[in-house]
């Protein structure tokens, strides 16, 4: 019955997919009356991790920076379900990779590069960036439970030439990509939350401790693959701008932690500038550095 289930939602979500991104906002309008008004989904997280991240802000500037987020929460929910079927031509336009010659850069110079990332903008649309730079795009996932649904977002992910790659299987891939000296970008999200088991290294984030997981480093700085962050900007509704800021040319010279902190400290720079565009929902600090010893 639950196969027959995601089977029929995975059918209702391939046909919303092809309708027109005006009237998909529109839905998402009515959607975030529902998530945030009648379900208010995860309203005490989202609320908690707000004050305890920003504690000089006003009650009333929490409540504004809360329901942009919302908002946005359910724009990006509807704009994954269109990149499944969205044109070439409609995603360059909405999606703009600027100064994509910065990774031409290391093409030329034969040097495969580590992009990393947070939870920010709109990052399942990061996989429209073969459209601006030939190149093997590797997006780390972790795989879902339900075969169907995980079917149905490796397709999504897969849209315009992307390989999404399983995280156990991130190193040996890599090297394999290496060994044919094909150019990769092996995408890392940096703000994931570590399993108990990998609570190794902790850092101030947001006015918090917080775990932060060290495999975009180690894979580094093991492989010497220069390390650039990109920061998803939104500039208006359903517009975005990927920016690239290369961090590292050469990890094997950093000091230890060094790329660790130095991406966690720019996304949070970029988090404090614009701070709706977070996904606030994320039980980013579900863990203390109790839970560590």
């Amino acid at each position: 019955m639950i196969k027959l289930l995601s089977y029929m939602l995975y059918g209702v979500v391939r046909l919303i997919s092809y309708l027109p991104s005006s009237i998909l906002y529109f839905f998402s309008d009515i959607l975030f009356l529902f998530v945030y008004h009648i379900f208010r989904y995860r309203r005490k997280v989202v609320t908690s991790n707000l004050k305890n991240s920003f504690p000089e802000k006003s009650e009333k500037e929490i409540k504004a920076i809360r329901k942009e987020f919302y908002c946005h929460f359910c724009d990006t929910f509807i704009e994954t379900i269109k990149l499944w079927t969205i044109s070439e031509k409609e995603i360059r336009k909405r999606c703009k990779f600027i100064a994509p010659e910065i990774l031409n850069k290391y093409k030329t110079s034969g040097k495969s590069v580590v992009i990393v990332f947070g939870h920010y903008g709109n990052w399942e649309w990061l996989t429209s960036i073969n459209l601006w730079i030939e190149a093997y795009y590797l997006p780390i996932y972790k795989p879902l439970h339900n075969k169907v649904f995980d079917k149905m977002f490796l397709q999504i992910r897969k849209r315009f030439g992307s390989r999404p790659l399983a995280k156990n299987d991130t190193l040996r891939t890599m090297i394999s990509y290496r060994n044919q000296n094909k150019f990769t970008t092996t995408i890392f999200i940096g703000d994931q939350t570590p399993n108990k088991r990998n609570l190794n290294y902790w850092t101030k984030f947001l006015n918090q401790d917080t775990p932060v997981l060290l495999g975009t480093e180690r894979i580094a700085k093991k492989l010497d693959q220069p390390v650039i962050f990109v920061h998803m900007k939104k500039v208006k509704r359903g517009y975005y701008e990927a920016h690239f800021i290369p961090l590292f040319d050469n990890p094997k010279d950093t000091a230890e932690f060094e790329i660790t902190e130095k991406h966690t400290r720019v996304l949070e720079d970029i988090i404090k500038e614009e701070p709706a565009y977070w996904l606030w929902s994320h039980k980013r600090w579900k863990h203390t550095k109790q839970d560590s010893q």
